[in-house]
């Protein structure tokens, strides 16, 4: 055993010093995975001229490309054991050098793995604005953009190690799952942090941390029994990714005789029975922007690249879910089959795609054994969705005073009548903003009433609750007027230097001012109250058409029932309790969680304008 390690230790120093090698991704795997294949990207000068041998392993295809720096080695993993092999590369039937490949063991029931679900309340962050745990890696000699506060565009320092000192606050407010926006590597000059360009897919940016810095943060994140989300990108890569920069296809992203051409953005074109052929693929062979390169899943190669790496992540890192950026925006045949793979591999596994549209049909359309999508007999695989029509009433329904036949609350009313076109309501991901949304509070002009009545639908209704960072102090943001940098501002107290810091409780010195723990204090206790109310994860929705702008529904099972009020209106209301007899059965006293106050739900009660009440029946 101990030669045959210097042995291949040999040959790995051989390989580097001849630059043989210059990278081999997957960069190792795992011995005891449900999928039978494993495609090994090789790549360095000509590589492309070896042959290759394995010892006690069946190579089934090694694929050259009209790039010689690339060999694309597909084995057969059925049985390989746990341990270290050799990769030989031959020339005229002898080995000119050995390249040494992995296999690890896999945690212990990790294709079990359980992901996020309806019980779950998700904490989405920018990492580069929310906390700077790591002073010494603001910037970095490996990358090109340095660190510069001042600049609303540019690189603020956040970085994991950031997130981990701050578990704490997340789990005393009461968030049980992170979605943190990318954080691998993104090598652009400018505007970097955002990290939808990203240059290696195998690598974490060294601006927020390492791979294992990123481990060590799912790892921290269960022991406080919280999950972690990985956002993921399938339809673009970055400028700067080393493979954008030697393309091993001519075909591996969408080419244009014009050059860059961006997309049309009209995700219709994907079911449209009447499309013309010219807009579907400008939607979809369209690239989202000069520095983002689009990606062509049809190419095998490819999307066996993306499918690999997905499922890399999930088990080096023990991840819970992901959020996948601009999924409509992919070849659908492809990322369904990248979908699929995924959920294959992790049953339990949870990923939910943006699907940016404004219509049910449109967005239902891509979950799961759609009924929609069965009608031109397309199935994404894709479980969860995120509800944009929701979103779209959220920011206009509660500056929508008075009663109307399609204004106000009976937004959120027609919304949910639509619940019949999605296959599984609870497994939709509600918000009332994120990263690229003009922030709730700028929208409703930092009035606390109205964000407890945003916060109440969102918190109480069917589906996966999410809330943006810093949401839950009142901060303001105006993409529109500012630009992004303006929603995506730095959490305050995650520097150093800030004078102010909203991580601490306004008891504290410096901590959070009078008005931030007002909006902190009610997004506590009801998120609080949430995680132990099973009825709000999966009870039925049970809802009432809105009078007077009145909204009430309740929350059911066969052990328990809430009865929710929002009171959108500038007056004071009396509720005619006898028409919502349906939803009260036979309770006969209530306590809003809001409040702490009794109701005895059996006469008419009042409900203060503006204001919401959650009524947990007895």
């Amino acid at each position: 055993m101990k030669s045959t390690l210097i042995t291949l230790f040999f040959c790995f120093v051989f390989s580097l010093t001849h630059a043989q090698i210059e990278r081999i991704e997957p960069p190792f795997w795992w011995s005891d995975m449900n999928i039978g294949e494993l495609q090994i990207l090789c790549y360095g000068k000509d590589i492309a001229k070896y042959d290759l041998h394995i010892k006690d392993i069946t190579i089934s295809d090694v694929t050259r490309t009209e790039n010689p720096n690339y060999l694309f080695v597909t084995i057969d993993t059925k049985g390989v054991k746990t341990g270290t092999i050799s990769i030989d590369f031959t020339e005229n039937d002898k080995v000119v050098f050995s390249q040494p490949y992995e296999f690890r063991s896999r945690k212990e029931n990790s294709a079990k793995r359980k992901g996020f679900d309806s019980s779950d309340v998700m904490y989405l962050i920018m990492p580069d604005r929310f906390a700077n745990g790591n002073l010494k890696n603001d910037s970095h000699k490996d990358t090109a953009e340095k660190a510069d506060r001042s600049n609303p565009g540019g690189r603020h320092g956040g970085d994991i190690q950031g997130v981990i000192d701050h578990l704490d606050y997340l789990k005393d407010l009461g968030a049980t799952a992170l979605w943190s926006t990318p954080l691998l590597e993104d090598n652009e000059p400018a505007y970097s942090y955002h990290t939808y360009a990203q240059s290696d897919f195998y690598k974490i940016d060294p601006r927020y941390g390492t791979n294992e810095d990123y481990k060590r943060l799912a790892s921290e994140m269960h022991k406080k029994d919280m999950k972690l989300i990985m956002d993921y990108v399938t339809n673009h890569w970055g400028s700067k990714h080393w493979m954008i920069t030697d393309l091993p296809t001519k075909d591996w992203i969408h080419q244009w005789p014009e050059g860059f051409k961006r997309s049309n953005y009209r995700m219709t074109t994907q079911f449209d029975t009447n499309a013309s052929q010219v807009d579907s693929k400008g939607c979809m062979d369209g690239w989202f922007d000069t520095t983002m390169p689009d990606m062509n899943q049809s190419n095998p190669l490819l999307l066996k690249y993306i499918t690999q790496n997905a499922i890399w992540w999930i088990e080096y890192a023990d991840l819970d879910g992901f959020r996948v950026d601009t999924y409509s925006y992919n070849d659908k045949i492809g990322i369904a089959k990248w979908t699929k793979a995924i959920m294959d591999e992790y049953p339990n596994f949870n990923i939910v795609g943006e699907v940016w549209m404004h219509d049910q049909a449109q967005m239902a359309y891509w979950q799961k054994d759609s009924k929609i999508g069965a009608i031109d007999n397309y199935n994404s695989h894709l479980p969860s969705v995120m509800d944009f029509t929701l979103h779209d009433a959220i920011t206009v329904m509660f500056n929508e005073d008075e009663n109307a036949w399609d204004k106000g609350m009976i937004r959120a009313y027609d919304n949910f009548t639509n619940d019949f076109l999605y296959p599984d309501i609870n497994n939709i991901l509600l918000f009332s903003g994120n990263h690229d949304t003009n922030r709730i509070n700028e929208i409703y002009q930092e009035d606390i009433n109205t964000y407890k009545m945003v916060m109440t639908l969102i918190l109480t209704t069917r589906g996966i609750p999410q809330l943006y960072y810093g949401d839950e102090i009142g901060m303001l943001g105006n993409k529109d007027k500012k630009g992004d940098g303006d929603i995506r501002r730095d959490f305050p107290g995650g520097w150093p230097e800030d004078t102010q810091n909203a991580f601490l409780s306004s008891d504290q010195k410096n901590g959070r001012t009078e008005d931030q723990e007002a909006f902190h204090a009610f997004t506590k206790k009801v998120l609080q109250w949430r995680k132990n109310t099973k009825v709000i994860h999966t009870g039925k929705l049970l809802q009432f058409i809105p009078f007077d702008n009145v909204y009430v529904y309740f929350r059911h099972n066969a052990e328990k029932s809430v009865m929710v009020v929002i009171n959108n209106s500038l007056k004071n209301q009396e509720l005619d309790i006898n028409r919502f007899r349906e939803g009260l059965k036979s309770f006969k006293i209530g306590t809003d969680i809001i409040t702490d106050s009794n109701i005895n739900v059996t006469e008419n009660f009042g409900v203060a304008a503006k204001t919401s009440m959650i009524i947990e029946l007895k």
